[in-house]
């Protein structure tokens, strides 16, 4: 195997776990800005407060992008499965 298809091998594998990982991590991060927001204003100083609101939203973009992230995880594989028989020269 070559630097050049490790580094092509590397750099499918960050893209892959930036397009799974990215909407997840994005819906998270608003929705805990947003419960951020809200405590400051009250002043209600709840920890479940900021942990419950998470996890909801974690579990509906779940839901909703599941077969979506399904499908890229599906294709990086058999793309990596593919590109490994071929630099392995089977």
């Amino acid at each position: 195997m070559s630097q050049n298809q490790v580094l092509y091998m590397a750099k499918e594998a960050v893209g892959a776990v930036f397009l799974v990982g990215g909407p997840i991590l994005g819906v998270s991060l608003l929705v805990g800005l947003l419960v951020s927001i809200f405590q400051a204003m009250t002043q209600i100083q709840e920890q479940t407060l900021s942990f419950i609101p998470k996890v909801v939203a974690v579990v509906a973009i779940l839901l909703l992008l599941g077969p979506w992230m399904l499908s890229v995880l599906t294709a990086y594989t058999t793309n990596l499965l593919t590109q490994l028989a071929t630099f392995g020269g089977l």
